[in-house]
């Protein structure tokens, strides 16, 4: 028989009109009064600023750069320093964007907050809220395997953690990450041996990255980029990650491809750039690949499962080691997450949101929105 759940948190969503939301007193007090969720997204009404916000606010504390956490139009951004880069990349060059150091506390009306390493991408950043003798921490996506590319997961203790749930499933539990890295250079060896250029794609930002950090510890041959990629290698090269040697795809009919690694945005699959490689053998870098048939739904000869999320037993090893009394599930599996958590007695919920981790994590939405101009990542 399956266990009693605790009761379920009633997550109101205030209707549209003013900036803010409600007064905490008409506020749901099922998030209590430090985060609430209002049509612009999470809102903290001690510090008056939005975290992540969905539209255009006066004040946002972003987590990091990917498309579905960093918005246009906001008056003020505040995020992690390392991430600054990527977040100017992102939103423009007159964005007022303000870096700050990990660990760092910042008082914004009522609440003091401070950002701690997500482990997602450099830069990522889990938000931690403090007021009223509350520990609230908004934690991004994360992850907990060891990467070269950013700064490591950070644990920071709280009383209600929000989690990202996008590999929410018993299933997804990856590998060492040295063993799909040897693979991947495996497969690019026998390519190169049949004369093939090897084309993976994965995430401009972040994932690639990693790729190339992964590269330079295990060889010394230089790498093809597409133009998205290369567009943001200089700040991880500034920030003093080791990167692999790399070079910017010429144009077609041009260069000899034959034997090559090429590195691609997922955008750029099935398009006329990917033309000028000829009969080239195609692979997908995503913790989806752990799922055989997503690699042949797609189209792709080959999945390597390397992702910059936490797998299963990280998601659940994370939250125990918050310490956390109540639970927030969003981004992806959150029904299925936050239902096992309830399972086990801890008070746990799904919070609903905008994005789902699963179209971004496949590419299906790696570009921004159609009113954003910024087409590189």
């Amino acid at each position: 028989m399956d266990a009693v759940a605790p009761p379920v948190h009633e997550v109101s969503i205030h209707p549209a009109g003013p900036e803010h939301a409600a007064s905490p007193s008409t506020q749901s007090k099922a998030l209590t009064d430090l985060v609430t969720l209002t049509p612009q997204g999470l809102y903290c009404a001690q510090g008056d600023f939005h975290i992540d916000p969905w539209r255009a606010v006066d004040r946002a504390l972003i987590t990091h750069a990917h498309a579905d956490h960093a918005r246009r139009g906001s008056q003020h951004y505040h995020a992690a320093a390392s991430g600054i880069g990527f977040l100017r990349h992102r939103l423009g060059p007159d964005a007022a964007i303000e870096g700050h150091a990990f660990g760092q506390r910042l008082s914004f009306g009522d609440a003091v907050v401070s950002f701690h390493p997500a482990g997602h991408v450099l830069g990522s950043a889990q938000i931690r809220i403090e007021a009223g003798g509350e520990v609230w921490v908004i934690s991004g996506d994360y992850k907990r395997e060891a990467d070269p590319s950013c700064e490591p997961f950070e644990v920071v203790p709280c009383d209600v953690f929000i989690t990202e749930a996008t590999f929410a499933l018993p299933i997804y539990r990856w590998d060492p990450a040295g063993r799909a890295f040897d693979d991947l250079i495996a497969w690019w060896d026998g390519n190169a041996a049949a004369g093939s250029a090897s084309v993976l794609f994965c995430y401009a930002l972040g994932k690639a990255q990693r790729v190339l950090a992964e590269l330079a510890s295990r060889t010394a041959r230089e790498v093809l980029v597409h133009g998205a990629v290369e567009a943001l290698l200089d700040t991880y090269r500034q920030a003093g990650v080791a990167l692999a040697p790399t070079r910017p795809v010429g144009p077609r009919g041009r260069e000899n491809f034959s034997g090559a690694l090429v590195i691609a945005p997922p955008s750029a699959f099935g398009s006329p750039w990917l033309r000028r490689f000829g009969d080239c053998s195609t692979g997908f870098a995503s913790g989806w690949m752990r799922v055989r048939g997503r690699r042949r739904w797609r189209g792709f000869e080959r999945g390597f499962v390397i992702s910059d999320h936490a797998d299963w037993p990280g998601l659940l090893d994370t939250i125990r080691a918050t310490g956390a009394r109540s639970v927030l599930a969003t981004h992806g599996y959150s029904d299925t997450l936050a239902r096992y958590l309830r399972e086990q007695g801890l008070d746990a919920a799904p919070l609903p949101t905008r994005f789902e981790g699963e179209a971004l994590e496949t590419g299906e939405r790696e570009e921004p929105d159609p009113d954003e101009a910024d087409a590189a990542s």
